[in-house]
């Protein structure tokens, strides 16, 4: 019995000690009317907002929120609100968490069997399991390779998001301009009705001249509410980029200086193009990753083939005599040999391979 007591305390810290090493469950529920509330809240005048700002420009902002938004401007609180670009940041963080898990150790395990009734009969067997034929690396492989596309994808959302920023800055600026133009243009053709109607006061013009002249002035008011409908269509699709609602760009004004003199561009030969867009796409580098992340999951399955091994050292007590055994255990391949999922992971890989072909 003292042996068994000797044992028995630190067997029974040990297992204090790992369940002082784990994590609690920390509930976050989602409520939809918290979340619409918070949505609608959203605008460029918020504190949030401008540190991310100052943060990634590098300097202060002397005020707030800025008089006029640029493209600069508007691109940055785009990749503050977006909800995409959270998705995408999920999918990185679920990616890196992955790479973990691959790269765990699997956990020894403990048994212990008392004896019943007898006081003097207790085992304990203490079991290691071996991975072999590279498994784990394996494993690790393929979670860096899809924790690369994660990462990727993020860049490819972000750069979604830019682009849907700068064409929605763009048309609300041509469309605010052709109002105006529209605006000017109906002052004038209401100045030429004006003069008309004198004109036909004196006697000098027919009916029929003033009236064309208002015809005139009618399709100028049409199309200043069809340009009203479209600036308000393109402020809304901008707030949709921003990842606001339309509410939040009220009393906003907006600039982009460099919208009538773009900076030159260099011009690269179409050779040159295309070999840019085979290479460096993010889609393409993307799809590139997953196919080496299913080549190395067809790596991992074909590994399995070869069975682990559990060492396993035992020790006995019995009427006062100790014995120490040490076991080897291994899963015998006699009814598959894990043909199933090697054909599943070779499908996926040549899904992977049609995926980045088609890219």
């Amino acid at each position: 019995m003292t042996v068994i007591r000797k044992l028995a305390v630190p067997l029974v810290g040990l297992l204090l000690l790992a369940g002082c090493a784990t994590r609690k469950y920390h509930a976050a529920p989602l409520v939809a009317a918290a979340s619409a509330s918070q949505l609608e809240s959203r605008s460029l005048v918020d504190g949030g907002l401008r540190a991310f700002e100052e943060k990634n420009l590098g300097q202060p902002l002397s005020s707030w929120p800025p008089k006029q938004w640029d493209l600069q401007a508007l691109t940055l609180a785009a990749l503050y609100f977006n909800p995409a670009l959270d998705v995408a940041r999920a999918r990185v963080a679920q990616a890196d968490a992955a790479m973990v898990t691959a790269g765990a150790r699997p956990n020894p395990t403990l048994g212990i069997s008392p004896g019943i009734p007898s006081p003097y009969l207790f085992t304990l067997d203490f079991s290691v399991p071996i991975e072999t034929a590279g498994k784990r690396g394996y494993r690790l492989q393929s979670a860096r390779n899809l924790d690369q596309a994660a990462r990727l994808d993020l860049a490819d959302s972000a750069w979604t998001v830019v682009s849907g920023v700068r064409l929605s800055l763009l048309n609300y600026l041509l469309a605010t301009r052709s109002l105006e133009l529209f605006h000017s243009e109906e002052q004038v053709r209401s100045d030429q009705v004006k003069i008309l109607e004198q004109i036909l006061a004196a006697g000098e013009i027919t009916r029929w001249d003033v009236d064309l002249a208002r015809i005139e002035l009618s399709k100028t008011e049409v199309a200043i509410h069809v340009a009203e409908g479209q600036r308000a269509e393109a402020k809304a699709a901008l707030a949709a980029a921003l990842g606001i609602p339309v509410a939040g760009l009220q009393d906003a004004e907006f600039s982009w200086p460099e919208m009538d003199a773009p900076s030159a561009a260099a011009s690269p030969s179409v050779q040159a193009i295309q070999r840019d867009a085979v290479l460096n796409r993010l889609d393409v580098r993307r799809a590139l990753a997953r196919y080496a992340a299913a080549e190395s999951d067809l790596q991992l399955e074909i590994a399995k083939q070869y069975p682990d091994i559990n060492l396993g050292p035992g020790y006995t007590y019995e009427e006062r005599n100790s014995f120490f055994t040490v076991g080897l255990s291994a899963t015998l391949p006699l009814f598959n040999r894990n043909q199933g999922p090697i054909a599943e992971a070779e499908a996926r890989r040549s899904e992977a391979a049609a995926s980045f072909l088609q890219t």
